[in-house]
Order: C-alpha cells, then sequence, then structure tokens
C-alpha cells in the first residue's frame, strides 16, 4: 500500500520516480514503460534470464543519481536486444548487424535497417567513447525502449 500510494504522489507531483519492490527507479513516459515492461514479462516468461537482467540494468543506470549512467544503460539495452536475437536465431556469437545480415526476414525489412541503424548508434556512443562526447538521456531512453520492444517482439514471434 506505501508503495503504490508513494507511486501516486510521485505521478500527481510529475517526478519522474517510481518505487519498485523497495527500489526508486526511473519512470518515464508511458510510451516507455509500458514497452518495457511487456518485453521484461515475455523475457522471464520464457526463461530469457540474462536478457531480462541486461533490461533491467539499463534501467538500473538510467535510475541512477544524482547523474544516470547513459552509458550503461545503451549498453544494456542494447545487449539485451542482441542476447535474444542470438538465443531466437540459434546463433550464439555474431553481433547483432551479423545476425540481422545472416537472418533474413528476422525483422521485417526495412525495419530491419532501423534496428541496425539503432544498434550502430549504441556501440558507436557507448563502446567507442570519444573525449568530451556527451549521450542526451532522451536518445538513451528512445534506444533502450526500442531495444526492449525489439526484443519483445522477437521473443513473441520466433519462440513458443
Amino acid at each position: 500500500m506505501f508503495e503504490r500510494e508513494i507511486n501516486k504522489y510521485f505521478r500527481k507531483a510529475g517526478i519522474g520516480w517510481k518505487l519498485d519492490t523497495g527500489l526508486v527507479q526511473v519512470r518515464g513516459a508511458e510510451s516507455f514503460n509500458q514497452p518495457v515492461a511487456k518485453a521484461v514479462v515475455r523475457l522471464e516468461a520464457t526463461g530469457l534470464y540474462t536478457a531480462k537482467n541486461e533490461l533491467h540494468e539499463a534501467l538500473q543506470d538510467m535510475s541512477r543519481r544524482p547523474k544516470p549512467d547513459l552509458t550503461g544503460a545503451l549498453q544494456h539495452g542494447i545487449g539485451a536486444l542482441e542476447c535474444v536475437a542470438r538465443e531466437v536465431c540459434g546463433d550464439p556469437k555474431p553481433t547483432l548487424g551479423q545476425l540481422l545480415s545472416r537472418h533474413p526476414g528476422l525483422i521485417p525489412a526495412p525495419l530491419d535497417q532501423a534496428v541496425e541503424k539503432a544498434w550502430g548508434f549504441a556501440s558507436e556512443q557507448a563502446r567507442h567513447l570519444r573525449e568530451g562526447q556527451q549521450l542526451d538521456y532522451t536518445e538513451v531512453e528512445f534506444v533502450v525502449g526500442l531495444a526492449a520492444t525489439v526484443a519483445g517482439y522477437l521473443v513473441a514471434k520466433h519462440r513458443p
């Protein structure tokens, strides 16, 4: 009851946080929260715990205060998607970009190109860092949300 009431207050006051099982986490827009929550449920239901944990870590990194770990969130979000893609393809070693090339139809064209570009963005912004480079929170939220949505799609489409 306490958790429900504090979250009700946070929403009413416009505070971008939520209390979830005793942890204070980022509360994004509904357009972010719902797809991520749905993907987490699908990943857990199909036993893809590593990918589920990666999404959880992305959310934790976005929730860090006083400064979110946006690089970590981007890495974990795309890592979750890459993990799911490897699993549904039965191909454990390639990168997400390689999987999309090797398995046409995994994601319908031209949407596969958008996913590949998001993976490239994450790789460039979170793995190949440059001094002075700053990530924007909204861009990270966009890519993490996209990664969660696509991971949920892959599980629903390609895994019983």
